[in-house]
């Protein structure tokens, strides 16, 4: 499970990238983030004209013991299983914005708590019908966690072999703002207080609630490794995401972060490997409140925030046109020296 993961900084080619933005028919620095995506997309594929082909999103499903509880999620368990099905029938936020933008979308059963029948669209990936309470044991054994691991890295290579040169993830299942809201406890040694989260939707006693199940949780275990960590806290769909964010890095793919829950399992990748963040292009700010602190974590800023905080890869497809363009004014958008205008430097 060893992923080789190569630094995108090359001296020879971000000087050739930065000349040719600053070279555009623009003041410097006028087309804002836009000349910083360009630049992060051409270093990632490693030259000063790149291309987005087949652009994907992935959206890992999985169930979690805890939720079956109903002490720290205001929908029952069985929602995941009926968001998949919403998935597949074209129903849901992600599908229209998916479609809106040509992005493909396949759905990753890894661990729903459910028998899904065969669908084209359906990546049948299941570990187990979901992850065991964290409350009394760990979530998964490790045998279980790389498996997942392996699982995710699997379904990337396959989206790029076909083609695909940008992926996103999105995720579903209830109850894993709780998973990642102690995974990012864990990596970034915050209070659980500061981690925690009205996920799809807590009214503030039900967060207090939350909070003080989470802290006991937090207690009650002590990973000795990020493995570890994810094993015990985790999901099935988180612990598959991490293994493609790593699988995505390893292949030079430009990785969209989508927010709360995927950010976690990048949280997790990059603790494994440092130099994956360099292949992330992260979406948004959730509407979550540990994300902006997740991001601060990994130093990153985001190219939107709306508010948003439905999961599913919504942010991640709705930032993808963000790409495009970044992309288009590299390859398309005439110099000064083509355009016959004298340049100001």
């Amino acid at each position: 499970m060893m992923f080789s993961i190569k630094t995108i900084h090359t001296k020879e080619l971000s000087k050739k990238l930065r000349n040719k933005i600053d070279g555009k028919t623009k003041p410097i620095s006028a087309l804002g983030m836009l000349e910083s995506l360009a630049y992060r997309i051409g270093m990632i594929q490693q030259t000063d004209q790149p291309t987005l082909k087949k652009p994907t999103i992935l959206v890992f499903a999985g169930d979690h013991g805890i939720a079956k509880e109903n002490q720290v999620n205001p929908y029952p368990q069985e929602v995941t299983s009926q968001m998949v099905l919403n998935f597949l029938n074209g129903g849901a936020a992600i599908n229209v914005f998916c479609k809106q933008h040509d992005i493909a979308l396949q759905i990753v059963d890894a661990g729903v708590n459910y028998k899904f029948e065969k669908h084209p669209d359906l990546i049948h990936a299941k570990i187990n019908y979901g992850t065991q309470n964290y409350q009394y044991a760990p979530a998964m054994t490790i045998i279980e966690c790389k498996k997942a691991i392996q699982k995710g890295a699997e379904i990337v290579t396959k989206i790029y072999n076909d083609g695909c040169n940008v992926v996103g993830f999105g995720e579903m299942g209830i109850g894993n703002t709780s998973s990642a809201t102690l995974l990012m406890a864990y990596i970034t040694k915050l209070p659980i207080a500061e981690c925690v989260g009205a996920g799809t939707g807590l009214s503030k006693d039900r967060i207090t609630q939350k909070q003080n199940i989470l802290t006991e949780v937090f207690k009650k275990h002590t990973p000795q490794s990020f493995i570890d960590a994810l094993a015990t806290f985790g999901g099935f769909e988180i612990a598959m995401i991490t293994g493609a964010i790593l699988k995505a890095a390893e292949l030079k793919m430009t990785i969209l972060i989508d927010g709360f829950i995927v950010t976690s399992a990048l949280l997790i990748a990059h603790a494994i490997h440092k130099d994956v963040v360099d292949y992330c292009v992260f979406a948004h700010t959730s509407g979550e409140q540990g994300h902006s602190k997740m991001l601060a974590f990994l130093d990153q800023k985001p190219l939107l925030s709306l508010q948003l905080r439905l999961g599913e890869g919504t942010g991640s497809a709705v930032a993808y046109p963000l790409l495009v363009s970044a992309v288009n004014f590299l390859n398309a958008m005439a110099s000064f020296e083509e355009a016959s205008i004298t340049s100001v430097q």
